[in-house]
C-alpha cells in the first residue's frame, strides 16, 4: 500500500501531538524551541540521508510510498525526521514533570563514557563499512561532547529506553517485519549485517544520535531563552 510509510509517520506523532495541548503542562509552548532544533538536526540528517541514498547504501521501496520526492528522498523520509524527534521531545518534556530528576546518576555517566569509547573504537575497526563507521563515530563523539559539557543525561537515556519498544515496532515495519518486502532496504556490505529481527543494529545508534541531538539543542535553546527572561 503506497501510504504505508506515511501512516507509520503519522502514527508515531499522533498521540504526542494531541497530548501537547494538555493545559497543565502544555508542550505546544515549547514548539519554537523544538522547531529550531528540529530544522538544524533534521537538516544534517537529511544531507546524510541524501548522500547515502544516492550512493545505494540504503534505499526505498516505491510500493509503499506516495511517490513525492525531494532529491532522492521520499516525502515520508523527510517527515520521519520531524515525527520521531517530536515524539521523543514530548516524552522528554513529560518525564520532567512526571519523574523527579536525579543528580547525574553515576551509572549513567559511566555507561555514557564506555559506550562512547566503544563506538569510536568500533568505527575505526569497521572503517570500510560506511553506515557502521559514520553512525558509530558521530554518536561516539557526540556522547563524549555531552560528557564534556557536563550534561545530566538522566532524562536522555530514560527517554531513549522508553521509546525503544515503539522504535522496534515502527522500524521493524519499515525494514520488512509484517510486510512482503521492506519499505527501507540496506546494502549489507556497508553495515555489520547484524539484524535485530529485521532491523540493522546500526539503526539503534542512528536513532540515538537523532534523538539525543534534538533533545540537546532543544533544551539548550530553551535554557538560554529562560536565562534571558
Amino acid at each position: 500500500m503506497k501510504y504505508t510509510y506515511l501512516i507509520i509517520d503519522l502514527g508515531c506523532i499522533l498521540v504526542p501531538f494531541l497530548c501537547s495541548f494538555y493545559k497543565k503542562h502544555a508542550f505546544y509552548k515549547d514548539w519554537k524551541y523544538f522547531l529550531i532544533s528540529c530544522l538544524g538536526v533534521g537538516g544534517f540528517f537529511l544531507i546524510w540521508d541524501e548522500i547515502f541514498t544516492k550512493h545505494g547504501i540504503w534505499g526505498f521501496n516505491p510500493s509503499y510510498l506516495t511517490g513525492i520526492f525531494l532529491g532522492h528522498l521520499p516525502i515520508e523520509e523527510i517527515l520521519f525526521f520531524i515525527c520521531i524527534p517530536y515524539a521523543c521531545s514530548f516524552t522528554f518534556f513529560a518525564f520532567q514533570y512526571l519523574i523527579p530528576e536525579k543528580t547525574k546518576p553515576i551509572f549513567i555517566t559511566r555507561l555514557n563514557v564506555v559506550l562512547a569509547i566503544v563506538l569510536v573504537a568500533s568505527s575505526l575497526l569497521f572503517y570500510d563499512r560506511w553506515y557502521t563507521c559514520m553512525t558509530f563515530l558521530l554518536l561516539g563523539l557526540f556522547l563524549l561532547y555531552l560528557q564534556i559539557k557536563l550534561i545530566n543525561l538522566y532524562y536522555y537515556y530514560l527517554t531513549f529506553v522508553t521509546i525503544l519498544p515503539f522504535f522496534f515496532l515502527s522500524n521493524g515495519i519499515l525494514t520488512g517485519s509484517f510486510l512482503e518486502s521492506p519499505i527501507v532496504w540496506y546494502n549489507n556490505t556497508e553495515n555489520l549485517g547484524i539484524r535485530m529481527f529485521t532491523i540493522p543494529v546500526e539503526d539503534t545508534f542512528y536513532g540515538m544520535l537523532l534523538i539525543f541531538g534534538n533533545l540537546y539543542f532543544h533544551q539548550s535553546l530553551k535554557h538560554k531563552s529562560n536565562a534571558k527572561s
